[in-house]
């Protein structure tokens, strides 16, 4: 049995609501974020606005909360992986799961890490853009012919067929026309508020770096397989380097996703708000079980 555990991108308005109103722990575990991040996650996460909610300083706390209150709750009715994973955000969701970071701990990292990449954001505009229907080793090609003027590089392989591109806007701009004229069934441009996954969030991936080197960092329970290697990691050294570089490298998904059905996964659970990892699951990975639990009415549909 698997978890894996959504990044940006999967929030709503009104996620969480239906928990907070009927569980006690899931009450718990927002009044405890409310206070330590500063401002009412509640509200925003129930009420909106949704701009407001997109902030990715807002986004990724939210996001992070809801995860590992469903994962107490399926924890409490015996429901336990025996790995996980996390799309970028997510990471943080997978190593509190694995018993590697407290949940403080790693909300105080999360509110940070959300802070520092809508700053780079601000800084250094970029963009970001989906690419289907290519091959991976054309992708990399485009990203080479237009990084001698304008950086651009693969972010995120999602899929065997589904690749987001990232850098400068031009950068951006340029690849996704070479991919259209490459044959991509489909280029997406995403709404975002940086170039995530790429160097221009270098100034703060610098600061995560400090903030990592100050926190308490456990071994995994369970094996969890990190984005920036797809491999699966058992010691706490290595999380410290994973997470720090995460913030510009790749998140090899896909990737991760391979390897942890190749060491036996058959189950997955989708651990967070949204659908967006039992899609591609789904639609590439057919062998296996991929059950998405983002409320209520999900948690309690599920029995051991």
């Amino acid at each position: 049995m698997a978890f894996v555990f959504p990044g940006q991108g999967s929030q709503f308005v009104g996620m969480g609501v239906d928990l907070f109103q009927r569980s006690a722990l899931a009450r718990e575990y927002y009044e405890k974020a409310n206070n330590l991040l500063g401002f009412n996650l509640t509200k925003i996460s129930f009420e909106g606005p949704e701009e407001e909610l997109k902030q990715t300083r807002i986004t990724q706390p939210s996001i992070f909360v809801l995860s590992v209150i469903l994962f107490h709750l399926l924890a409490e009715k015996g429901i336990k992986p025996q790995m996980v994973a996390g799309h970028s955000l997510g990471e943080y969701s997978a190593l509190v799961a694995a018993g590697s970071l407290q949940f403080e701990t790693a909300l105080n990292l999360v509110k940070l890490r959300g802070e520092l990449m809508q700053e780079a954001g601000a800084m250094n505009p970029g963009a970001m853009a989906a690419i289907i229907g290519l091959e991976e080793p054309v992708i990399n090609e485009i990203c080479l012919d237009v990084s001698s003027e304008n950086l651009v590089q693969p972010a995120n392989y999602n899929a065997p067929n589904q690749i987001v591109i990232s850098g400068t806007i031009k950068g951006v701009e340029k690849a996704m026309m070479l991919a259209k004229e490459k044959g991509a069934m489909k280029v997406v441009p995403l709404v975002v508020s940086g170039a995530f996954h790429s160097p221009l969030m270098n100034s703060a991936q610098e600061e995560l770096k400090i903030a990592l080197t100050n926190v308490e960092i456990n071994d995994p329970e369970i094996p969890v397989y990190v984005n920036v290697t797809a491999e699966p990691v058992t010691k706490s050294a290595l999380i410290h380097s994973a997470l720090y570089k995460q913030v510009t490298h790749p998140v090899k998904w896909d990737q991760s996703v391979q390897n942890m059905i190749g060491d036996g996964g058959e189950i997955f659970y989708e651990v967070g708000p949204g659908k967006v990892l039992t899609s591609l699951m789904k639609r590439n990975y057919r062998n296996v079980s991929v059950i998405p639990v983002g409320d209520w009415a999900g948690v309690n549909t599920l029995s051991v």
